[in-house]
This record gives C-alpha cells, sequence and structure tokens, in this order.
C-alpha cells in the first residue's frame, strides 16, 4: 500500500500542480475575454455578417484564407481558441473554415511564428507556417466534404433567437466586441510596452517570501520543463476565479429574468480581477512588490470602454442576451477544461524527456508520429511549446518530428479535443482529431525528409502523390456518401 502511495501521490500532486499553474497564469487575461467575445458573437452579431465571409456558401478562395487571416492575429493557445471557435461556428461559419480558425490560429499565429524563428531558427517557422496553412485548408475542406450533410443541417440551424436576421451588425455591438479582442490581446501579447513596469509599490509583507518558497515546493517552476509555478498573486488569482465562478453562478443563470445583485457583485469581481491579473506582483527581501505595467493601463482602458458602451449604447435586452451566451459557454467548456488539464498533468509525470532521443531521433513515421503523440500528451500553452521543443531538439529529437509535435501541440491536446467533442459531437472531433495527427506527421515527414538532404523536386512529387491519394479517397467518400435530405433547399 505505502508503495502504491509513493506512486499515485505525486501523479495526482503533479494534476493539482498543473491545474493551479493553468488557472493562475492562463483563465484570467485569456480565457475570461475569450468567453465574453464568444457570447458577443452568438448574441449580437446577425448570423447573416458572419456567414457573407465564413459561411458554408461562401466562395471557398474568401472564407479559408479570411478563417486563416483572422486566426493567425490572435497569439493565444488552443483552450482560447475554443470558445471562438465555438461562437463563429455557432453563428453560422460553415464547418470548413470554422475548422481552419480552430487549427491556424494557434498552431500559426504571428508571434508564435517570430519566436520560434529566433528560438529554434528561421527555417523551421517558415515550414510551421507553409505547412499549417496549407494543411489548416485542407483539413477545413476535408472536413467540409465529409460532414457537408450534417454542415447543411447546422446551417438551418443557427438562427439565433437573439440577433436580428437580416440586419447588419450594430455599430456599437462591432465596436463592443473589437473593444473585448483588444483586452485578450493586451492580456496576452509580450510586447516591452505591455510588459514594462512604469510604477511600483512595496508592500511590507515580511513574510512573502516565506510564502512563495512553500509555492515553489508545492508547484515547482521550471521554465525549462515548461512547469510555470504558482506565485503569491496566482493564489490571489486562484481565490478570486472562484469568487468569480460562485457569484456568476448565482448572477447568471437566470440572467433572462433580469439582473440581480449577483450579476453586478460577479460583473465587479471580474473587473477587479483582471485588473490584478495585468500587475506585475514579485516577492522581495521587503515583502511584495507590486509593479503598474503597461497590459494594467491597456486592461484598464479597455474596461473603462466597454463599461461605457454597456452603460450608454447597448439597449438591456443586448446586454442580458450577451451574458447569457457568455455564461453558457462557461458552463459548457470549463468544466471539461478544468478535467483535461489535471489529467495532462498527471500524464506528464509518467513521461520522460529521455524517451525522446529513443522515439524520434530519426526522420521515421514513428518518430513523426510520436512527436504528435508528445502534442497531445505534454501540451504546453501558447509560446511555452517553443523552449520546450528547443528543450527537446537538444535531448535529440529530429527536426522532422520537432515540427510534428509544434503542429499538433497547440492543436491536440487532450482538454481541446474534450471541449471540442462537446461543441461538434464525437464523430466530427475523431476524424479532425486523426487527420491533424496525420497531416502533422507528414509535414514533419517532409521537412525532415528536406533537413536530410532529400531534392526539393522530390519531396514535391512526395507532396504531390500524398494529395492525389487523398484526393481519390474523398472522392470515393463523396461518392458512396448518402445524399442529404437537405439538397436543394
Amino acid at each position: 500500500m505505502d508503495n502504491m502511495l509513493s506512486w499515485v501521490l505525486p501523479v495526482f500532486y503533479g494534476g493539482l500542480g498543473n491545474l493551479a499553474a493553468y488557472l493562475a497564469a492562463h483563465v484570467l487575461l485569456c480565457l475570461l475575454p475569450a468567453f465574453f467575445i464568444a457570447g458577443a458573437m452568438a448574441a449580437l452579431i446577425p448570423k447573416e455578417t458572419v456567414t457573407r465571409f465564413l459561411g458554408r456558401n461562401s466562395p471557398k478562395a474568401v472564407s479559408y484564407p479570411a478563417a486563416a487571416a483572422a486566426g493567425s492575429l490572435l497569439a493565444v493557445c488552443s483552450c482560447t481558441i475554443v470558445p471562438l471557435f465555438a461562437g463563429i461556428y455557432k453563428k453560422g461559419a460553415g464547418l470548413g473554415p470554422a475548422i481552419t480558425f480552430l487549427f491556424f490560429a494557434p498552431a500559426a499565429n504571428i508571434l508564435a511564428l517570430v519566436y520560434t524563428g529566433g528560438i529554434i531558427g528561421p527555417d523551421l517557422a517558415i515550414a510551421r507556417f507553409v505547412l499549417s496553412l496549407i494543411f489548416g485548408i485542407g483539413i477545413g475542406l476535408i472536413m467540409a466534404l465529409i460532414f457537408r450533410a450534417d454542415d447543411a443541417a447546422h446551417d438551418l440551424a443557427t438562427d439565433s433567437p437573439f440577433a436580428a436576421q437580416g440586419e447588419g451588425m450594430g455599430r456599437m455591438a462591432l465596436v463592443f466586441l473589437f473593444v473585448w479582442v483588444a483586452l485578450l490581446l493586451a492580456g496576452t501579447l509580450k510586447l516591452g510596452v505591455l510588459t514594462g513596469t512604469y510604477v511600483h509599490l512595496d508592500l511590507p509583507l515580511g513574510d512573502a517570501q516565506a510564502w512563495q518558497g512553500v509555492l515553489d515546493r508545492l508547484v515547482p517552476y521550471d521554465a525549462a520543463k515548461g512547469e510555470e509555478g504558482v506565485s503569491v498573486q496566482g493564489v490571489v488569482l486562484i481565490a478570486l476565479l472562484a469568487s468569480i465562478g460562485f457569484s456568476a453562478w448565482r448572477g447568471l443563470e437566470n440572467i433572462q429574468d433580469g439582473p440581480n445583485a449577483w450579476t453586478w457583485v460577479s460583473l465587479v469581481l471580474i473587473a477587479v480581477t483582471l485588473l490584478v491579473a495585468a500587475l506585475s506582483v514579485q516577492a522581495v527581501p521587503e515583502g511584495l512588490r507590486v509593479g503598474v505595467t503597461g497590459k494594467f493601463f491597456a486592461v484598464a482602458i479597455s474596461l473603462a470602454a466597454l463599461y461605457a458602451i454597456a452603460r450608454h449604447r447597448l439597449s438591456e435586452q443586448q446586454l442580458g442576451d450577451w451574458l447569457w451566451e457568455s455564461w453558457r459557454f462557461v458552463k459548457q467548456i470549463f468544466p471539461l477544461l478544468v478535467i483535461g488539464v489535471f489529467i495532462v498533468g498527471m500524464i506528464r509525470m509518467l513521461i520522460r524527456p529521455e524517451w525522446i532521443e529513443m522515439v524520434a531521433g530519426t526522420n521515421s513515421a514513428a518518430g513523426n508520429f510520436a512527436g504528435v503523440a508528445f502534442g497531445v500528451f505534454m501540451y504546453f500553452p501558447t509560446l511555452v511549446e517553443v523552449p520546450i521543443a528547443k528543450m527537446f531538439l537538444d535531448l535529440g529529437m529530429h527536426r522532422g518530428p520537432l515540427l510534428a509535435y509544434l503542429m499538433s501541440d497547440p492543436e491536440l491536446s487532450l482538454q481541446s479535443i474534450l471541449i471540442i467533442s462537446a461543441i461538434i459531437g464525437r464523430r466530427k472531433t475523431f476524424t479532425y482529431v486523426g487527420l491533424v495527427a496525420l497531416f502533422s506527421a507528414v509535414a514533419g515527414l517532409t521537412y525532415g525528409a528536406w533537413i536530410d538532404g532529400a531534392p526539393l523536386l522530390s519531396l514535391a512529387l512526395y507532396l504531390a502523390g500524398f494529395i492525389a491519394v487523398l484526393a481519390v479517397l474523398l472522392s470515393l467518400v463523396r461518392r458512396h456518401a448518402t445524399p442529404s435530405p437537405l439538397k436543394g433547399v
């Protein structure tokens, strides 16, 4: 029994530590704005506004590049992209463009590419961009083809009971949405003007360093291994997040009947917590050093603008609809996220980086699929996967499987798979996971072969053959598929 406990407890604590680090570092300035953006998409945007660019009947030359372009601007991880994916999908985006957005945004956004080029090399960054773009659009097209009947049925079912149909999106609703996007970017972009500290205040808390030492022992910090740890500020943020959850449950669950006191408590707590999360807090010998960062000013300005728009430009009905849709996304997605992050934390305790050289040291099919598997079970938030990839490279991983890992890690984390399944169903999710795994492995094999000296002409023929076989298989699927009963509607 003692031996079993000595093995089980560290794994369990690894899951708790991973969950605590994620909640403290990524939920507030990443996920909370994403939930509110998704809610605004669902409640305030007419279906026609989305389907004009991303609808299943929009020209493919418009919808798929538009989906990739929108994703390239968001330097956020897959767990933050998923609520946005749910928002555009609910509002009538075709399955194909929505999948392209879901794939491309975390895999090849601008910041991830710049960071990849600076840490590992421009060749890998270029390969990551080109292959993510081609395969992201390809996966979207394949999903749209395989599930075209379901896509047609979904298109008819996306008429929102809230947003006015047949009307353009109101100017203030659009500004409201863009301000939330600005808040999301202000909280996630790693720019000097945002991360720099302009004013600081030392709070005389003599035990602050001792508290931080206890936290470091409970949840270790090691940037080289992707372990983010939990700071004193993180503990405060987790407590505030729990308070938000309780007050939101009391104030938003029945928001359609009108706001109550708990509604305002939850909104004030959200604003205060976002501001606290934007501060720089460090344990120093004098106590706690609280720094006012550029991020704090950006978040404060965004919150002030949101309050002014909500107070003076949006109707009570619009605000109620927006809050309800945001809360609905939270209830659908957040519990699965917590479960997934906890399980991944436990699995990471069992995986040893030393295994990487043994299974992914060469550019083989097995090595590239091993890179994909590491992406599933050793998920790291956006940008964190880049230094981890550098560690894998130093441990002996071939650059081919390394690219397969970088393309799959943002897409196929266990928590993302659980959440996507709740949004589009298990059948579509399993198909998407299989396609991402296949295309990531093919991308790694192709890039790895080029690194090993294969001629570009041979690689082009190899890719052409792969695409030709895939096209034939899809043609057979299409030919034998049952015709949609909605055809012609």
